[in-house]
């Protein structure tokens, strides 16, 4: 019995370190250590809430924020703008990868209404999730 006891403590004091290490890495890996100079904000909990309705309905979808966000930049700038920002948040938060499009093409949609020509909201285009901004664009007109 006591070998066995010896045997389980050996193994813990080789595998508990390791595991301590990996778990200590992938915590420090995920935060976002330096602050954003290119202008990209972060959403906190106080903002979300405030962009939510305070009728207790559901928080909104990060792809939702993203968006609303994205249009008010091409509806203050021009579409290159918000087709760069849209590029750099895919980049910085993978977990919207699969939003991209569905984005990209609202971008689209929004620069028809800006311009009121599919030809000017066009000359924008660029290949950010693939041709998902000309599939928008083109879809208005």
């Amino acid at each position: 019995m006591n070998h066995v006891a010896r045997r389980i403590g050996r193994s813990l004091a080789l595998v508990l370190p390791v595991v301590l290490v990996l778990s200590g890495t992938l915590a420090v890996a995920s935060v976002p250590w330096s602050s954003s100079s290119s202008g990209t904000q972060m959403l906190t909990a106080s903002e979300h809430k405030a962009s939510s309705p305070a009728t207790g309905a559901a928080p909104r979808a990060p792809q939702e924020v993203l968006r609303d966000r994205l249009v008010a930049e091409l509806q203050e700038k021009n579409p290159g703008v918000a087709l760069t920002r849209l590029q750099g948040e895919m980049a910085r938060r993978p977990s919207l990868a699969g939003h991209c499009a569905s984005l990209a093409r609202a971008l689209g949609r929004a620069a028809v209404q800006k311009y009121g020509s599919v030809q000017r909201a066009g000359h924008w285009a660029r290949p950010v999730c693939d041709t998902s901004y000309a599939t928008g664009v083109s879809r208005m007109g």
